[in-house]
């Protein structure tokens, strides 16, 4: 928008207006304008002991400015090494810039390095939402972690992580999380493994399709449409569904491959399922691999597959499964109890791969447990154990029967159960993926009611993060 400039004839104290900001560029952006909590946890300054620990090995541990391109590259760059990607076109850059502006950048420069503008470990977080039971949470989200393999074992990435953990905290943000390419290491730092993800392989010839045929019909639709009717649906299913995580900016269209810097986005292909009334229920992404030595026996790799209801999922799974010349159709970040595999004649005609893929820290134990839902009442008298110093401590928590929850600092009564568990432990029960009967029989946790406790913490709709932030 235009500055609001003043007329007349008089150069003396004319009327003066401040220039109005420019309109944000994406939805992110407004909603970075928009929330207190977004905007303060973007806008702190880095951590000031993690920033001397940096400074005693001759390093710069630094904020950068998102809108300074030349810092953005450089940054940008230093991830796509770390990730084993290929060097950001420039394309690619301006997309960044222009999707990336709500996330908060660290980097860590050394000033001896050839190029000392270029980052030898970076980090990336940002406020949103985390779906849990029964309700959603802000969390920090972390993504982008690196450590150039010319810095390793100088103690950056516990820097840089400890210090953003503690600036969350400042932001009163009660949980982080973060998706992990490594099961290894992200435990040393509290979080725990809270929503697991399963890979399906499905062998359409053997498998035979045995669900139901539900009224409503499934159609082509552009890349384009996919993309405006996706954030709604995808919303209603993130509603109750524990581990999803608010959108990032950006991700919607590099799913469509709407983005300016899109690979190939010609081979994806989109459709709909709409119900008897005409209302969008799911929606779904794919491309196609031939198989060149048996057409018949082509693949389907589905990349997104959102379903707000039975019927929806029915259809759309149909839909692939009973593609013509298709032998085999894969799937990732799908729940550990997916309907399809009650779906199919043969059972055994479905692989399936599960790993660890959304991980949770709890930082602020109270806010945290408050902020979800319970099946079952209980009284527990909660020691909490954290290797940061950052949510230790003993907690009494009451669940009512409506399963809603109180959490004080304190000892409880008499008639709490006691729990000691750490905090790692605490992050893996959050969702209700993992029973506590489980982790007590794995020695992860002590209660001389593990049962009650499990029952208490389940949680009937199963965790998932259906994609990777």
């Amino acid at each position: 928008m235009s500055p609001t400039t003043c007329t007349g004839p008089s150069p003396v104290r004319a009327s003066w207006t401040e220039p109005e900001p420019p309109e944000p560029r994406t939805a992110w952006e407004r909603k970075l304008m928009d929330d207190t909590m977004i905007r303060a946890h973007h806008d702190l300054p880095v951590d000031a002991t993690s920033a001397a620990r940096a400074e005693a090995t001759g390093l710069r541990l630094v904020r950068l400015d998102n809108d300074d391109a030349d810092e953005f590259a450089a940054w940008q760059r230093s991830v796509a090494r770390g990730f084993f990607d290929g060097e950001p076109t420039e394309a690619r850059r301006r997309a960044g810039m222009e999707f990336l502006g709500y996330r908060r950048l660290i980097a860590v420069l050394d000033p001896g390095a050839p190029d000392p503008q270029e980052p030898v470990a970076t980090f990336a977080s940002w406020a949103g939402g985390l779906s849990v039971p029964g309700g959603e949470v802000p969390s920090c989200a972390i993504s982008s972690v690196t450590v150039a393999p010319t810095h390793r074992r100088r103690g950056l990435a516990r820097a840089m992580m400890e210090g953003e953990l503690r600036r969350a905290v400042e932001a009163g943000l009660p949980v982080a999380s973060l998706t992990v390419s490594e099961s290894t290491l992200y435990g040393r730092y509290g979080f725990g493994s809270a929503a697991s993800a399963a890979s399906l392989t499905v062998d359409t010839k053997r498998a035979g399709w045995a669900g139901p045929v539900p009224a409503g019909r499934v159609d082509f639709i552009s890349r384009e449409r996919w993309r405006a009717l996706a954030p709604d649906v995808f919303d209603r299913v993130r509603a109750v569904r524990p581990g999803e995580f608010e959108m990032p900016g950006g991700h919607w269209d590099r799913f469509a491959g709407t983005r300016p810097d899109a690979e190939k986005p010609e081979l994806l292909r989109a459709v709909q399922y709409a119900d008897p009334a005409g209302t969008v229920q799911g929606l779904a992404l794919y491309r196609i691999e031939e198989n060149e030595e048996d057409f018949a026996r082509s693949s389907v790799e589905i990349s997104s597959l959102i379903a707000d209801g039975d019927d929806a999922y029915a259809a759309l799974w149909r839909f692939f499964m009973e593609m013509d010349l298709i032998g085999t159709v894969r799937i990732a970040e799908q729940t550990l109890d997916e309907p399809l595999l009650w779906m199919v004649a043969d059972r055994r005609a479905v692989t399936v791969t599960v790993r660890d893929h959304h991980y949770v820290r709890i930082l602020d134990v109270p806010a945290a447990l408050q902020g979800r839902r319970y099946e079952a009442p209980g009284r527990f008298r909660i020691e909490v154990a954290d290797p940061l110093g950052i949510a230790a401590g003993t907690f009494a928590m009451e669940v009512d029967a409506q399963g809603t929850a109180s959490v004080r600092e304190g000892d409880g009564d008499g008639e709490s159960l006691p729990v000691r568990l750490g905090i790692t432990e605490l992050s893996a029960l959050y969702l209700g993926e993992v029973s506590a009967l489980t982790l007590a029989r794995a020695g992860r946790l002590s209660c001389p009611d593990p049962v009650a406790l499990a029952r208490t913490f389940r949680w009937s709709a199963p965790a998932n993060l259906s994609y990777w932030y």
